[in-house]
């Protein structure tokens, strides 16, 4: 039996999808507020994430439902050493660590692997349907944001997949011809719920270091300002 399973996550996860998008971190970065140290924590727990589900589907790629969504193109875990070696250099392997959050993320992978297998489906289609879905733009916005002339965003490029969208289009098909029942599909949804909801907690981590930064920004600004005012004639005065 098969249910319409990429209609499912949709309709199911949109209001995970909404909240998500409104943590105050990804509306910084949405609107092209990009702290590095922030960014590059959070590259670090990605790095974490996704060798573990890589390394589980990958173990898992004869699994009846894993090898129907298993697509190695997809892996993003030697993207993102790329991008920790040009963010920490050489040694970034001694550099980066995992956050709380980042950790219950990658306990989380490895336990379904182990217990329901079919629930890696629910972290596959959260994140990488968003990484190709937003890729580009969200590339755009870190490489202006940052000032990064070249390096830093090999995570958002899918060299060997020269369509995005006719790939998604195969992988929302490949989902809908799973092998599930609806009870299993409803699991699933609810799974990609904490899936969205266990991103959120990595990007509400890295909220404080980047009001930080806001802050020394704009206290610099101001600074800045104030020391020209003092400086130029009639400034300070007001005349």
């Amino acid at each position: 039996m098969s249910v319409n399973l990429a209609t499912m996550l949709r309709e199911g996860t949109k209001k995970s999808h909404t909240m998500a998008e409104n943590v105050g971190f990804v509306k910084c970065f949405l609107k092209g507020v990009v702290e590095k140290k922030s960014y590059r924590k959070l590259v670090a727990n990605l790095y974490f994430v996704y060798s573990a589900m890589e390394e589980e589907m990958e173990r898992l790629k004869d699994h009846p439902i894993i090898s129907k969504i298993y697509f190695s193109q997809l892996n993003r875990k030697e993207s993102l050493e790329k991008d920790l070696y040009f963010y920490y250099g050489a040694n970034w392997k001694q550099e980066i660590k995992l956050s709380p959050a980042g950790s219950a993320y990658v306990e989380r992978i490895h336990e379904v692997a182990a217990k329901q297998p079919e629930l890696l489906v629910s972290h596959s289609y959260t994140r990488y349907l968003g990484d190709l879905s937003g890729g580009q733009i969200l590339k755009k916005i870190a490489q202006n944001a940052m000032n990064l002339e070249a390096g830093g965003t090999a995570f958002y490029e899918f060299p060997d997949i020269p369509d995005e969208k006719a790939f998604k289009n195969q992988y929302r098909q490949a989902m809908n011809e799973l092998p599930v029942d609806m009870t299993t599909a409803e699991e699933i949804v609810a799974e990609a719920n904490d899936a969205f909801g266990m991103n959120m907690k990595m990007f509400q981590e890295l909220e404080g270091n980047l009001i930080k930064a806001i802050g020394i920004m704009v206290f610099n600004s101001l600074t800045r300002r104030r020391s020209r005012g003092s400086t130029e004639p009639g400034l300070a005065t007001g005349s």
